[in-house]
């Protein structure tokens, strides 16, 4: 997964930036207003992860942007106000979930979990699509029953392809979903090849089909056919 993190407190920002990231997903963070327009009008993630109150203006007027340039990043909304108001406010913008601090960073995971499952796979914990079948809380891969073993990068690449297949994903929007921002520093983007290439031969040494296809001077498809 990739997120971004919208908070003014350092600890709770580093603690859930650290959590996420120590289980293979790419976490961004933002600390006031200013810095995350900056980030969600550059980026797309899967989930964001947005406080309300921050030091020079309001979480729900991100949330109102976001919804108003029609962007489908999830939203799951983290406050220390327990008001109803707040909470229905912020659902009545367009978020998918609100928790209340303070909270679980387990917690937080399910929900965030639940928020990518819904929008990218229909709300389902195990994806199938012909022989591949994923199971996402466990971040098991099957091909022709036979578990095969990716590494997280190769994992993910596999979960964007499948949440956008039929589509021409070009080489940056997979680099920039797989390193964040980080990917701005590359000079170029061989290194999705070499994943590319790793994840093809892992599933058709067990049998799979071959789906990825790459688009001259576009990127790359999924193909369903």
């Amino acid at each position: 997964m990739k997120l971004l993190v919208i908070e003014d407190e350092a600890g709770l920002r580093e603690s859930i930036e650290e959590y996420f990231t120590e289980e293979g997903n790419i976490c961004e963070s933002a600390f006031n207003f200013g810095s995350a327009m900056a980030k969600v009008n550059l980026y797309r993630y899967d989930c964001i992860v947005l406080d309300i109150t921050l030091p020079d203006g309001s979480g729900l007027d991100i949330l109102k942007h976001l919804k108003l340039e029609q962007h489908t990043d999830g939203i799951l909304i983290i406050s220390a106000k327990n008001s109803l108001d707040d909470r229905l406010n912020g659902l009545d913008l367009g978020a998918d979930d609100y928790l209340t601090k303070p909270f679980h960073l387990s917690e937080l995971r399910a929900r965030v979990a639940a928020i990518v499952r819904r929008k990218s796979f229909d709300g389902n914990n195990h994806l199938r699509f012909n022989e591949i079948d994923i199971e996402l809380s466990a971040k098991e891969v099957k091909i022709n029953a036979q578990t095969i073993k990716l590494t997280p990068k190769e994992y993910a690449l596999l979960l964007y392809f499948l949440a956008n297949k039929g589509k021409v994903v070009s080489k940056s929007a997979i680099a920039e979903h797989l390193w964040g921002d980080n990917v701005d520093t590359a000079d170029n983007f061989d290194f999705i090849y070499s994943h590319i290439k790793n994840l093809r031969k892992k599933m058709t040494e067990v049998g799979g089909n071959d789906y990825i296809q790459a688009t001259y001077g576009m990127g790359y498809k999924f193909n369903t056919a």
